[in-house]
């Protein structure tokens, strides 16, 4: 990103502010704007992505932004060392422990932030600027997806009042938004992927050898069919916003693995029609490369599938 703050502080307060919400009868739209600032700057995208999911969140709580108008992000990460935990005190909660890739770490005024409590998982709404008390040095040496400011933070700082925790204990993964949350990162990938193809349409010409269009016609196919996935999940979503039919979970597993696989085929089509050169000698193609392959490296895949294949073999009786 030129500059990382001005660029995603003026898209969350113009367009982001606008996006419809999940579930809300035009969820394409909210998914397809999300895709198109992936496909700008992919470290952009996950920064607005975080806000606008932070936003859906406290809809789906019955709740509003602690400071209108402030930029926020979702901090949902768990510390493979220490975690972070919330006890709650006459003055209200107190949060400590440390959390890892911590997206716009710098950069936000305000964060929705997990934490183990005695009644359960919990979600509370920080100020940054206070609850955060130390940013771990060098816990951020990306070069994939450097942008996004995912660093690991340290929690402490005087208490979070009461009426700050976001829904109930459990809230936070129990809700159908959960899912739809998950769909708008896989958005976010197939931007990045979209961000990859464009840029090596616009290098090609007739010049350009059979075996390179074989390689760009098929990472044109993965990108639209990323697309017709992402628009009939949509389409799912508005029709049962409140997951009565209980498809919200196998539904995101299903468009996370399909985009998530098509991206990677994405990344490969494309290196092997433009070769080293332009991944080398073209910093913005080698960073949208980059940034692609480490933003899906979160994806839970052989996990996620096997949540996946026990939800369909309890769903559905074969002989």
């Amino acid at each position: 990103m030129s500059d990382s703050r001005s660029d995603f502080e003026h898209v969350v307060r113009t367009a982001a502010a606008r996006l419809p919400s999940p579930g809300g009868g035009d969820t394409w739209a909210r998914f397809e704007a999300l895709s198109q600032w992936a496909a700008q700057d992919l470290s952009l995208g996950r920064l607005v992505e975080g806000h606008s999911d932070a936003m859906a969140i406290l809809a789906e709580a019955g709740m509003r932004p602690a400071e209108p108008g402030a930029t926020y992000g979702v901090w949902a990460a768990r510390s493979p060392r220490r975690g972070t935990t919330a006890r709650l005190e006459s003055d209200g909660w107190h949060l400590t422990g440390e959390k890892p890739f911590c997206s716009g770490s710098g950069l936000l005024e305000r964060a929705l932030v997990t934490a183990d409590t005695a009644d359960g998982y919990r979600l509370f709404d920080i100020d940054v600027a206070r609850q955060v008390v130390s940013t771990h040095p060098d816990s951020w040496q990306a070069v994939g997806m450097a942008d996004s400011y995912s660093e690991t933070l340290e929690f402490g700082g005087p208490s979070i009042p009461p009426h700050h925790a976001v829904g109930g204990a459990g809230f936070y993964l129990a809700r159908p938004g959960f899912w739809f949350g998950a769909i708008g990162v896989a958005a976010c990938w197939y931007g990045g992927a979209v961000g990859l193809v464009e840029h090596l349409g616009r290098t090609l010409g007739a010049h350009s050898s059979d075996l390179v269009m074989v390689d760009f016609g098929h990472a044109v196919a993965h990108v639209e069919v990323m697309r017709r996935v992402l628009e009939d999940a949509s389409k799912e979503v508005d029709a049962d916003p409140t997951d009565k039919d209980g498809r919200a979970r196998a539904r995101a597993h299903v468009v996370r693995h399909a985009v998530h696989h098509g991206a990677l085929r994405v990344l490969e089509h494309v290196a092997t029609a433009g070769g080293a050169r332009p991944l080398c000698h073209d910093r913005g193609q080698g960073q949208r490369a980059a940034d692609l392959y480490v933003y899906l490296a979160q994806h839970h895949g052989p996990a996620d599938a096997q949540e996946l294949g026990r939800i369909t073999l309890a769903a559905r009786a074969w002989n």
